[in-house]
């Protein structure tokens, strides 16, 4: 029997567009022998669509978004004992009308950035009882946050550039004392960035003064957490993704992306590259000194075992000219699942998706071993006179 297989997508982020392509290219590759395909669309304001039309990329270009939109089913996600469902309301309408519902297999996540990317929907998922790729609550939101995701990675000894962060309100109130902050413990350049954004939005480079400040001032748009980070001077960009397969974690080949600005701009990356595969061009695989590929390597591993991240993820490095290997961030559903790296490494598009159903279902597993009840008789002894709003028990109070 086919699996039945939700490909969520859209959202209110800013890479909703990105996030669009990322699960076009999905449905497009899922085989058709093994599996039926679920557009699971969320638009800007955060209602849940689904429909065929969904399945077509024409259908979001501006004059015909509307009109799929009225061909689609507005839908729900409703929490059921043994797996969720994704329902209908409109459908109940009528006294002898049966509920439309659908209980997907897998949710396979192609939602990037705020609210689908950091953790937020991973706990609608969970709740719900459904299985979904990547990784879970605790690894999205320490790798959407980039302040605690660099947190992490130093305590665990993984290589980061020297940052700092504020507060948004910290920088209204006081910002010649945040800018001191920043010169006195870093040099420029640095780089401003939003703490919890994606796809370089809102992220400034700041050479002096006058930069920081409107970098500061463009990066508070979007977060009330303001990464500032040491600027490294004539770096490559290197990026290598990791794949859990079974108990292994394998990594592909690494890339260079090229690029004539000093970072890769949102521009960059789906606008003037090439925007189906999520990025400007690359280089695959990145000519790197005897050594360096192996050391990339297994930095990632170690950043992906570090946020406890799960399916697939890719991992952004920058390498100075002294040689220094720094670990920029990790992406947890990296635009295009990231299967540009994985090709040239000997795994399809097809056989990347097959493997991040695999895993979220085994990952669903092994948690419903877990015990997620307690018999007490809490309720009765508190019947008897126990004292409302105690965690222990009466005897103990």
């Amino acid at each position: 029997m086919k699996k039945l297989i939700a490909v969520i997508f859209g959202g209110r982020s800013v890479e909703h567009e990105v996030s669009i392509v990322t699960a076009q290219q999905i449905i497009y590759q899922l085989r058709r022998d093994l599996y039926d395909v679920m557009p699971l669309y969320i638009d800007k304001e955060g209602a849940w669509w689904t429909g065929d039309v969904l399945a077509k990329l024409e259908s979001f270009k501006a004059a015909n978004r509307n009109a799929a939109l009225a061909q689609a089913a507005r839908v729900i996600v409703v929490p059921t004992p043994g797996g969720g469902v994704i329902e209908d309301p409109r459908a109940l309408r009528g006294l002898f009308r049966k509920p439309r519902r659908w209980t997907p297999d897998v949710a396979i996540l192609a939602t990037h950035g705020t609210y689908g990317e950091d953790g937020c929907l991973q706990g609608l998922l969970e709740m719900a009882g459904i299985p979904y790729t990547g990784p879970g609550v605790l690894g999205s939101a320490v790798g959407m946050d980039k302040i605690l995701m660099k947190d992490v990675f130093r305590a665990q000894g993984i290589p980061v550039v020297d940052y700092m962060w504020v507060h948004r309100d910290e920088w209204h109130e006081h910002p010649d004392e945040v800018a001191d902050r920043v010169e006195g413990e870093l040099q420029y350049p640095v780089f401003v960035k939003p703490s919890n954004l994606g796809s370089s939005v809102g992220i400034g480079r700041a050479e002096d003064r006058d930069g920081l400040f409107h970098a500061l001032d463009v990066a508070a748009g979007y977060d009330r957490r303001l990464l500032i980070e040491q600027g490294v001077v004539s770096p490559r960009e290197i990026n290598c993704s990791v794949l859990a397969d079974g108990k292994d974690l394998r990594v592909s080949l690494c890339e260079e992306p090229v690029s004539w600005e000093a970072f890769l701009s949102y521009e960059d990356k789906y606008i003037r590259g090439n925007f189906t595969k999520g990025q400007t061009g690359r280089r695959i695989p990145a000519e790197l000194p005897d050594g360096v590929t192996e050391t990339v390597q297994e930095l990632a591993r170690r950043a992906f075992r570090a946020i406890q991240a799960r399916g697939v993820a890719r991992v952004d490095f920058l390498l100075s000219p002294d040689g220094s290997i720094y670990v920029n961030e990790i992406n947890t559903i990296p635009g295009s699942l990231s299967f540009y790296l994985w090709e040239p490494s000997g795994v399809s598009f097809p056989d990347l998706l097959d493997k991040l159903i695999e895993d979220a279902l085994g990952d669903y597993r092994d948690k419903s071993r877990n015990i997620f009840t307690y018999d007490t008789d809490l309720i009765e002894q508190f019947g008897r006179g126990g004292k409302v709003g105690s965690k222990s028990s009466p005897q103990t109070s």
